[in-house]
C-alpha cells in the first residue's frame, strides 16, 4: 500500500508547548497502521525532548480522530485478517506511552473523537473539547470492541455506570456534555477553542518539570493499590521531590520574592 506524506506533524513552540497533529483530514484523521507508527515515533521524540514541557494532541481539518481506518483493516470478512487485532495491540502500547509520559498531555478535540480517537483522548492527562464536538466510544455501533483503554481508563474518569452507558449504547456526547460528565476538563465554542488551549496549558509551562513528572506518576498510581501502599508511595515521592534541585529553587525563589528558574532536576 502506498505511503502517505506527513500523516503526523510535530511542532514545538518557543514557550515549550509541543503539538502533535494527526493529519489525514480527508479521512477524518482515522488511524491507519502508518499513522499509528508515525504517531508512536512522534510520542517517543517529544518524550525525549527536554525543551517540550507539555504536549497537545490535535487533528487537522477541524476533527480529532474518527477511529480506525476500516478500509485498510478488513478483508471481505473481518475475522479473516489479524490486522485489526495488531492495530489494537499497537494502539494500546502507544497510548500507554502517552498516559505514562513524564510531561502532561492534553487532547484538544474538535469534530469527531470516536473509537480509536476516543481511546487516544482518554489516554491523555487532560481533554479539552470544542462545544460542537462529537465524542464517544462508538465501537458497539459496528459490533466491534475497543482494545486500547476503555475498560481500564473510562470508568476511572466517569464511574462504572456512565462508562457502561457510553460503551453499551455507542452514544456520542457534545463537547459541552463531556465537560458536564467530567470526561473533559473544559469546553468552548469553536471560535474560542485555541484561546482555551493556550490558557489551559500555560500553567504546565511555568512549573517544575521534575515535580510535574513525579506528581503525575504518583497520581497515575493512585487507584492501583491499597491505602497503606499508597501512603508509602507518597512518602517516597515526597522524599525524592524534596531533595530535588527544583524544590530548593522553588523555596529559595519564594523567600527571595522572585520568579523561580527551573532546571528540571
Amino acid at each position: 500500500m502506498e505511503l502517505e506524506q506527513d500523516v503526523i506533524q510535530y511542532e514545538l513552540a518557543d514557550n515549550g508547548l509541543a503539538t502533535i497533529w494527526l493529519n489525514r483530514p480527508h479521512k477524518r484523521n482515522c488511524v491507519s497502521p502508518q499513522l499509528l507508527r508515525d504517531l508512536e515515533a512522534a510520542v517517543d521524540k517529544v518524550a525525549a525532548e527536554p525543551k517540550a514541557l507539555a504536549v497537545v494532541f490535535r487533528g487537522r481539518g477541524n476533527t480529532f480522530c474518527s477511529g480506525a481506518d476500516l478500509d485498510q483493516l478488513v478483508g471481505p470478512v473481518l475475522h479473516e485478517t489479524s490486522t485489526s487485532l495488531q492495530l489494537a495491540i499497537d494502539s494500546a502500547r502507544t497510548y500507554d506511552k502517552i498516559f505514562n509520559m513524564r510531561k502532561p498531555t492534553i487532547a484538544a478535540v474538535e469534530g469527531y473523537a470516536v473509537a480509536g480517537g476516543f481511546e487516544l483522548m482518554i489516554s491523555c492527562d487532560f481533554a479539552l473539547a470544542a462545544s460542537e464536538a462529537k465524542i464517544g466510544d462508538f465501537h458497539i455501533r459496528r459490533a466491534l470492541f475497543g482494545g486500547a483503554g476503555p475498560i481500564y481508563r473510562l470508568p476511572r474518569y466517569i464511574g462504572m455506570r456512565k462508562a457502561k452507558e457510553l460503551m453499551l449504547t455507542g452514544k456520542l456526547l457534545s463537547g459541552d456534555e463531556c465537560a458536564e460528565w467530567g470526561l473533559c476538563n473544559a469546553s468552548a465554542p469553536a471560535d474560542k477553542f485555541d484561546a482555551l488551549i493556550a490558557e489551559f496549558c500555560q500553567p504546565f509551562l511555568d512549573l517544575s518539570p521534575f515535580c510535574m513528572w513525579m506528581t503525575k506518576m504518583a497520581v497515575n498510581r493512585g487507584l492501583d493499590a491499597d491505602t497503606n501502599s499508597l501512603i508509602t508511595l507518597e512518602t517516597m515521592t515526597c522524599n525524592v521531590v524534596h531533595h530535588s534541585a527544583d524544590a530548593r529553587e522553588g523555596v529559595s525563589a519564594f523567600l527571595e520574592k522572585r520568579k523561580p528558574v527551573w532546571t528540571g532536576a
